[in-house]
């Protein structure tokens, strides 16, 4: 369900926003789960300019990102092991961490993409997500 340009609803309290920096959506729990298991963020009910709360962290995999993806991303890794292990799988792990807060998203330092350091406006969700 549409709450927004740049927030969509779903069922057991959770919320989805688009995240540029890695171009998907990242979903979150807002209001009590079926369950009630899992983490919540706290939110202020603007779905024009959402706010959450604490800072929303993604990890992931990717296989076989671009070579310049790859490139950013291995430039992250400190230890030379770490470099030729995903160098040699294709394998890439990738971070994605952020404040949102007032519609705005800041990207935390330890993201792999290239808006780590970053805040940028909320974008709205592509017309050709099915998100």
């Amino acid at each position: 369900m549409q709450l927004s340009p740049i927030l969509r609803g779903f069922e057991a309290g959770r919320v989805a926003f688009w995240c540029p920096g890695c171009s998907e959506a990242h979903q979150i729990t807002v209001n009590d789960a079926v369950n009630g298991q899992g983490p919540k963020w706290s939110y202020n009910g603007n779905p024009d300019a959402p706010t959450f709360s604490p800072s929303v962290l993604v990890r992931g995999v990717r296989i076989d990102g671009g070579d310049e993806e790859l490139d950013r991303i291995l430039d992250t890794y400190k230890l030379p092991e770490d470099r030729e292990r995903m160098l040699a799988d294709k394998r890439i792990n990738t971070v994605c961490h952020s404040f949102v807060n007032s519609g705005q998203i800041q990207f935390l330092g330890d993201c792999t993409h290239a808006l780590a350091g970053q805040t940028v406006p909320l974008p709205p969700f592509p017309a050709s997500s099915d998100v």
